[in-house]
């Protein structure tokens, strides 16, 4: 493969086609217009102190497993990864907390304990049947080539498989099935919030994201240095095949000729001759011109109502009082209906569920460090409005009482003055435009949704998507298996073109080894 291949962003997806590719063979150059390599994947200074910047959840880990092998190397050489006994730790007030565990069983009895020998009995069935839809998933569609209905998938499963079919509960609401599963609602609320994993409402989603919490339970890991890390271990893996990568390099164009994609002109207006361009954005970008015209016909628009959630993050080094922080937390809101609506509505939530990322807590220790000050990652959602809303200094002080009235009606006290730095919607439009914010693509609100996610292959030859807002879904393994599949379709589809087409030399398609292509 002696492609010449320019990927537009050094996201998670788009550094996971570079070294895939460049493992093949291709002459790679990922041009990434911010100054760090990782995308959303970043790093926040506050106070001094460094803080994840975008993801936090580390699951599904076997898919990194296998693009490091791809590319002649392992994981583990190259970021320290730790699987944490406590998944995660949930309160709705301050009179107790409900842990979920490494350990399925310490899960079940937790529950148990929480809510009752009825709600242990139902969250067995919950994760029976979230597993039963991941493992009828997985390799179909997870893994598979993106479809524009089911019915190409149904095919390929086969009709002996319609029991299996039919269990991944497509046309059921999650919310509705969750309530046949718990008859706490707290419960309801805790596994409905997965739905946002992926950006959307449980009460508009399918049931089938409750695959989402099987994958969670299968393992949650934290890696030294959070997912910045990773992003950057996934860059050197790109650069020891053979890629360039290029970070404060804009594209503003994606070029064309004879029809298909010919390179891509750079903000300062550098020509980059390609044969292959992969877009490692937000398909709106694409769509809404801000790669030019051509590259706008590539693919369809994604209708502002359509949008995923966004969020108002808050990036702290602050001491905590009160609650005992483990590395994940959740703190509920009191009505979860009323909040999503309010967000529909395009509100940010009056009295909102809040994540709280204690980032300095590890995998099998949850005291705080004994400097006492924390670096903590807070998420509240909110609607994808950051393209029509101004956020005023009024609106950023009203979310950040909002927040922090939740955190202390569980227990948890943050410091006053509280150091900080704040981003909305209006702020995540700035750093990837044409999204009003939204930072899972499309919602996944719907049974066809997920079908209507941008593919790796789009409408113009030699361009393609890759990303955490393309096929499958949103999510920091969910953007790598995106990599995966487009570096896959664009090897098929050289291979095709090679064949097809007379050669001056015999021979088919060169495919150097991952170590023989490294360049160290």
């Amino acid at each position: 493969m002696n492609a010449r291949v320019a990927v537009i962003g050094a996201g998670i997806g788009g550094l996971t086609s570079a070294a895939l590719l460049a493992a093949r063979g291709a002459d790679v150059t990922v041009f990434e217009k911010e100054a760090w390599v990782g995308g959303k994947a970043r790093r926040v200074q506050v106070d001094g102190a460094a803080i994840d910047g975008g993801p936090t959840v580390f699951t599904y880990r076997t898919v990194f497993d296998e693009v490091f092998a791809a590319c002649g190397a392992q994981l583990d050489d190259h970021v320290t990864v730790r699987k944490a006994d406590v998944l995660a730790r949930h309160a709705w007030d301050d009179t107790g907390t409900l842990d979920l565990f490494a350990d399925p069983e310490a899960s079940a009895d937790a529950v148990g304990r929480f809510a009752g020998a009825q709600a242990a009995r139902g969250y067995r069935a919950f994760t029976a049947e979230a597993a039963r839809i991941f493992n009828v998933l997985e390799d179909p569609f997870l893994r598979g080539d993106k479809a524009s209905t089911p019915l190409p998938m149904m095919w390929r499963m086969g009709l002996t498989k319609l029991p299996e079919m039919m269990a991944m509960r497509p046309f059921d609401g999650m919310w509705r099935a969750l309530g046949q599963h718990f008859a706490d609602p707290r419960l309801q609320q805790l596994f409905g919030r997965y739905a946002t994993y992926c950006g959307s409402s449980p009460f508009a989603a399918p049931a089938t994201l409750m695959l989402i919490a099987h994958v969670e339970a299968r393992g949650v890991w934290l890696i030294e240095g959070g997912i910045h890390a990773l992003a950057k271990a996934l860059a050197g893996l790109a650069e020891r095949q053979g890629a360039r990568i290029r970070t404060g390099a804009g594209v503003k164009e994606i070029l064309t000729a004879k029809g298909r994609t010919s390179g891509v002109r750079l903000a300062n207006g550098e020509v980059f001759p390609a044969d292959i361009v992969i877009c490692n954005g937000d398909p709106s970008a694409l769509a809404t011109g801000r790669f030019g015209e051509a590259a706008s016909r590539a693919v369809p628009a994604i209708p502002r109502g359509k949008r995923s959630l966004s969020a108002l993050v808050w990036y702290a080094h602050a001491r905590t009082k009160g609650f005992a922080l483990t590395h994940h937390n959740v703190f509920f809101s009191r009505d979860y209906a009323a909040e999503f609506r309010e967000i529909a509505s395009g509100s940010t939530p009056s009295e909102p569920t809040v994540y709280v990322c204690a980032i300095d807590r590890g995998a099998d220790h949850h005291a705080p460090p004994p400097e006492g000050r924390e670096r903590l990652q807070i998420i509240v959602n909110a609607p994808a409005d950051g393209d029509v809303h101004t956020y005023t200094p009024e609106e950023r002080a009203r979310c950040t009482q909002a927040m922090m009235a939740t955190l202390e009606r569980c227990g948890l006290t943050l410091e006053q003055p509280f150091p900080h730095q704040l981003m909305t919607p209006e702020d995540w439009e700035a750093l990837f435009p044409a999204t009003g914010g939204a930072l899972y693509g499309r919602a996944s609100h719907g049974w066809a949704a997920s079908f209507q996610r941008q593919g790796p292959k789009t409408r113009l030859a030699g361009l393609y998507c890759t990303g955490g807002a393309t096929h499958p879904a949103a999510g920091v393994p969910m953007a790598a298996l995106s990599g995966q599949l487009a570096a896959r379709v664009i090897a098929k589809d050289l291979a095709s073109m090679k064949t097809s087409r007379p050669a001056a030399t015999p021979g088919g398609m060169s495919t150097r080894s991952a170590t023989t292509g490294s360049t160290g």
